[in-house]
């Protein structure tokens, strides 16, 4: 039930609309709990129905005006409760760990080029995350929303960096295997 909270989370951050909140996914909250546009507008009319948000009243009626939305107490309560909540880490279900697994039992065919892939890919993301750091948090900003928001982006720079670290060591360890089968 993480969606709603998300949504909940960036309307208190501020009042958007579905498009709106979209692009806020895609540039934030996306990095580490993704939605598609339709999930998004789904979610937002279950949220109205049960008195969390509110449709912001339009300065002017028009046909196909894009709807904004803001957070009701009802809604911030809601958020409140979860974010209270005691919850288990979540086991790691990565496709590339199951692949592995599998290429010792029925060969390595196409694996170390898609390590190789997916290090760029990581290297990419965390070169990303950086840059957002650098500009998002200069020093000195450090009220406490900053510094909880820092800290969300210091897991992604952590999380990142252990991946490209594995993943180096993954590709070093496919050359050890192809220079010993040689």
């Amino acid at each position: 039930m993480s969606l709603p909270h998300a949504i909940l989370t960036a309307l208190l951050e501020k009042p958007s609309s579905g498009l709106g909140l979209t692009r806020r996914f895609d540039k934030s909250i996306g990095y580490f709990w993704s939605a598609t546009h339709q999930q998004i507008y789904r979610e937002l009319g279950k949220l109205e129905a049960e008195g969390y948000i509110r449709e912001l009243p339009s300065e002017q009626p028009a046909r196909g005006q894009k709807k904004s939305y803001e957070v009701l107490p009802a809604g911030r309560a809601e958020l409140a409760r979860w974010t209270a909540l005691s919850q288990d880490p979540k086991p790691l279900r990565d496709t590339m760990l199951l692949r592995l697994r599998a290429a010792a039992v029925v060969g390595t065919a196409g694996v170390e080029a898609d390590l190789r892939r997916h290090l760029a890919l990581h290297q990419a993301q965390l070169t990303e995350y950086q840059e957002i750091q650098e500009r998002d948090f200069p020093p000195g900003k450090d009220t406490p929303e900053d510094r909880l928001r820092h800290l969300v982006l210091r897991a992604g720079i952590d999380l990142e960096t252990f991946w490209t670290q594995w993943l180096t060591h993954a590709i070093e360890e496919f050359a050890e295997l192809d220079a010993a089968g040689d």
